[in-house]
């Protein structure tokens, strides 16, 4: 059995070919990027996935083997485990509740029990960097938890690498987002006291090639390594050098020392797209300096020539991927924490309540294939084709009650796969050039959805159909939804009529027909009941 060891042969740090890894937490930032890397290493990949839809449509969904199930659950760890030789447990229940720390050091005890009863030769975990000299209890909740379950995945009788990183920097992290949003949009700003703190950032390429390599240690090397950039900086200095590679004039900061970590989450949440649920677990660790102690990782995984890359390269890659839409992962990539996950209303089983639905239709004279694409690219810099200050109105609204508002934008400018964050929404359920259906991910007292679907085909006539969908939880819901019905008729016909306009538009040589803003349907508004009774 020595002779696998961490996909290696026996002592030696070489790889064995075609050793399986197990990656949990591939629909979220780092288990996205790390998969394909994976792959291109010559490893066979096995994902670990609540959801398996949600991995679908990535362009390696075809290479690996998915598993459903749930690392709290130890059934279907046990059956994701069988035949694995190196496992990454890139996880965390941060943002589902008060009992969050509870819920990671089960998940974390459940994990390496099953990975030492499978056999597993090696895990590998991405937590964080912790500051120096600053008791345990002293620390954020969010870093306390990291170290935690890095201690246990440590004790758990597996060989286990654990990375422990402070800020990292790549397109669509939450912490450069958070460092991108609070330079680009704020000249003057008005910042709290952790702006002082001493950081070392690195490139999420390093994260990436680190991670990588750790399946290629030793059997007898289990241990913690900090990871870090060549660089330390005040968060100060990495928001004026990000304003000079963004070529942005020179920011003016004025620190303010009363902005507690928890109304600085919340000054964060409405500057940036980083709700703030997500930002007071990144504001809190930057209470205290996070600096490598050791780079005892080189030893085993000498760094190429180039690497780790400086934060000014780190930034300008950044930079280049965000504007040339070559962002494949982003922080909101993983479901939203407390989103809410009730079955598709078309889902036979569904029960319970009322499910109200507003319906629009309309003739579109355009091809599906131009309609698609109109429906595809909504939301973003897009928008949403109807009364924009009532869509931000909206937004901000949800922001200010902790939600995620309307600024998460897309991860890609004209290309949607499950999963993908869009705006407050989420998408749900996507048939390529068919039906485009959104879960709501904004504070409401119910589940809401919004479909999207192109009928007919270009010998015959082509209709846009269009479908709201709102369950209600308790009178509050039932209130919310009555109270907001008259604006549907703004919103939401507005939304039809623009789509389908937008879509004969953007058609070379066609201009708008005349027919496409009277072809519609009167809109119907139904209540019904679950079983799909009046």
């Amino acid at each position: 059995m020595a002779d696998k060891a961490a996909g290696t042969t026996a002592g030696t740090g070489t790889r064995t070919p075609g050793a399986t890894c197990l990656v949990t937490g591939a629909s979220g930032y780092i288990g996205g990027r790390l998969v394909p890397d994976l792959l291109d290493a010559g490893y066979r990949v096995r994902c670990l996935a609540r959801t398996p839809r949600k991995l679908r449509d990535h362009p390696w969904a075809g290479r690996v083997e998915v598993v459903q199930g749930d690392v709290l659950d130890a059934a279907s760890v046990a059956r994701a485990m069988d035949g694995v030789d190196v496992a990454y447990y890139l996880v965390h229940a941060l943002g589902t509740g008060r009992d969050f720390e509870r819920t990671d050091r089960e998940a974390a005890r459940v994990f390496g029990e099953q990975a030492r009863r499978a056999g597993v030769r090696r895990l590998v975990y991405l937590g964080g960097l912790t500051p120096q000299g600053v008791p345990e209890p002293d620390l954020s909740p969010h870093l306390r938890s990291r170290a935690e379950v890095g201690r246990i995945l440590l004790d758990s009788g597996v060989p286990t690498a654990v990375l422990r990183a402070a800020v990292i920097i790549g397109s669509g992290s939450a912490s450069f987002e958070m460092l991108r949003y609070l330079t680009e949009r704020l000249p003057v700003m008005v910042t709290p006291r952790w702006v002082h703190t001493r950081l070392q950032p690195i490139a999420v390429r390093d994260v990436l090639r680190l991670l990588v390599g750790c399946s290629r240690l030793p059997p007898d090397v289990s241990r913690a390594f900090d990871i870090g950039g060549p660089e330390v900086l005040t968060y100060l200095e990495m928001m004026r050098r990000y304003a000079a590679a963004a070529g942005l004039p020179r920011r003016l900061v004025l620190p303010v020392p009363v902005l507690t970590p928890a109304l600085s989450s919340h000054w964060v949440g409405l500057v940036t797209p980083v709700p703030a649920a997500i930002a007071r677990p990144l504001t809190e660790s930057l209470r205290h300096e996070v600096v490598c102690r050791e780079r005892d990782i080189e030893r085993y995984l000498p760094s190429p020539p180039g690497h780790p890359l400086g934060f000014d390269q780190a930034v300008a890659l950044a930079l280049q991927r965000v504007r040339e839409a070559r962002v494949t992962t982003r922080w909101s990539s993983a479901s939203w924490p407390g989103a809410p996950s009730d079955p598709l209303p078309t889902d036979p089983h569904w029960a319970g309540g009322s499910l109200y639905t507003d319906v629009r239709e309309r003739e579109a004279e355009v091809t599906p294939e131009a309609l698609w694409q109109v429906i595809e690219g909504i939301g973003g810099e897009n928008g949403w084709y109807s009364f924009p200050l009532a869509w931000a109105v909206r937004g901000w609204l949800d922001r200010l009650v902790g939600g995620v508002g309307l600024r998460r934008g897309r991860r890609h400018a004209r290309r949607l796969r499950i999963g993908d964050s869009l705006d407050f929404w989420r998408v749900e359920e996507i048939e390529y050039g068919r039906l485009l259906r959104l879960r709501a991910e904004m504070r409401l007292p119910g589940v809401a959805w919004l479909e999207m679907r192109v009928d007919g085909n270009a010998d015959g006539p082509v209709r846009y159909r269009q479908r709201a969908l709102f369950h209600p939880r308790g009178l509050l819901g039932h209130l919310y939804w009555w109270s907001v019905s008259p604006f549907h008729a703004v919103v939401f016909a507005g939304m039809a009529r623009n789509v389908v306009r937008a879509a004969a538009r953007d058609r070379p040589g066609h201009p708008v027909p005349r027919r496409a803003g009277r072809g519609r349907r009167p809109h119907r508004i139904h209540k019904r009941r679950a079983d799909g009774g009046p």
